[in-house]
């Protein structure tokens, strides 16, 4: 096999040695105008292609360069080259890579409720402040809508994936690989995905319980309530930590009661009538809970209305704390006591982080973690527990 010689074209344009990086060999240069050519139909399918010798004619190059050019032309499946006939346009040419689109996805579990909006509008600022626009995915938190949205992205060719990913069930490692095979960057925001190497913007649940149940129990409260959207990792994480602070009460403090929604229902509203008779059946336990830490702002503004229903005045007759970002917009969110993660600074990181990676400044393995700090918004529905 013939080698191909590292000739290089000493007349190449300033913007085109910096369009690489670097001078192009001479065939490869050779080879890109073919290729540009015949992906523009310019030359058509089964087209003869003008002959080696006029090749060397026309582009002032030497007939070793020309056949390099050639060869990796038929390599390739551009070209078929037929003895004693000449090179022909091949009958199925490749199909050409598509450039990358200066566009980030960020891809959420949901876009409405929560502290999602505000995580979005921030992503989206800071995308850009780098001439990146941002194309914003749903998936109802559901894993095979995740991998149908995922697959198109890649098809897209996007040049980086911000990604909370899908927890019913857990987001399989694949599903993130094939970015990463791709050449497509990824961050992980709240929650990361085992088996992937990628930079995470670490919400710290266990943190969040820990904290929810020490800001409880300095009110007074003992007798605590927990109600997560599902049942999942993050979930079983708040447990944890709620868990920890009771336990380091100086005051002996009853099982928490523990109450996870329906796994397949991703917004409360959608279980409405068993969060009520849940909430019911709490009250009617011999020591009912004083305080209810609710692991989502949203789910934290249901069982407000809730109580309502049931006659119980917040805080008076029991404190309600939520848990969300520090944007607190809504009539009720506005009053609503929570812990609290920025999710501006969230969404401005992982534009950050995509930005590095898509530059080369940042590997896209990158294990690197960021937790994100944690604090407590006062609100209105927080006090002490009511009399005897």
């Amino acid at each position: 096999m013939t080698s191909r010689a590292p000739e290089t074209q000493q007349t190449s344009s300033p913007a085109s040695a910096s369009q690489h990086g670097k001078q192009r060999t001479k065939y490869m240069q050779l080879v890109e105008q073919l290729t540009e050519q015949i992906t523009q139909g310019e030359l058509s399918p089964g087209a003869a292609l003008p002959s080696e010798h006029q090749l060397c004619e026309t582009h002032q190059l030497a007939r070793t360069t020309v056949r390099n050019a050639m060869q990796l032309l038929e390599e390739q499946g551009w070209i078929n080259r037929i003895h004693g006939k000449g090179s022909f346009v091949s009958t199925k040419p490749p199909i050409p890579i598509k450039q990358q689109l200066d566009i980030f996805a960020f891809v959420l579990p949901e876009v409405r409720t929560g502290f999602y909006p505000s995580l979005q509008r921030s992503f989206e600022q800071a995308a850009a402040l780098t001439q990146n626009q941002v194309l914003v995915c749903c998936t109802e938190n559901k894993v095979d809508m995740q991998g149908n949205t995922i697959l198109q992205l890649i098809d897209k060719h996007v040049a980086g994936v911000a990604l909370v990913p899908a927890t019913v069930p857990p987001t399989p490692a694949y599903q993130v690989r094939q970015l990463q095979q791709h050449g497509i960057p990824v961050v992980f925001c709240h929650r990361d995905v085992e088996g992937i190497q990628a930079p995470l913007l670490s919400i710290p649940f266990r943190e969040v319980g820990l904290l929810a149940g020490q800001t409880l129990l300095e009110q007074g409260h003992r007798s605590i309530a927990l109600f997560s959207p599902h049942r999942a990792t993050a979930s079983i994480e708040y447990e944890t930590g709620l868990r920890e602070a009771l336990a380091a009460s100086p005051d002996p403090c009853p099982e928490p009661f523990i109450f996870h929604g329906p796994s397949s229902q991703l917004h409360p509203i959608d279980y409405e009538p068993d969060l009520l008779n849940t909430l019911e059946l709490m009250f009617q336990r011999p020591e009912p809970p004083t305080a209810i830490f609710a692991t989502f702002d949203s789910l934290a503004e249901l069982i407000y209305l809730l109580l309502g229903k049931l006659g119980k005045r917040v805080p008076e007759d029991v404190s309600l704390l939520g848990f969300g970002g520090t944007v607190r917009h809504g009539a009720i969110q506005s009053r609503l006591s929570s812990i609290t993660v920025d999710e501006v600074a969230i969404g401005r990181k992982a534009a950050e982080l995509l930005t590095q990676m898509k530059q080369g400044a940042l590997p896209i393995d990158s294990a690197e973690v960021f937790p994100m700090p944690i604090n407590t918004s006062t609100g209105q529905t927080l006090g002490p527990p009511p009399g005897p």
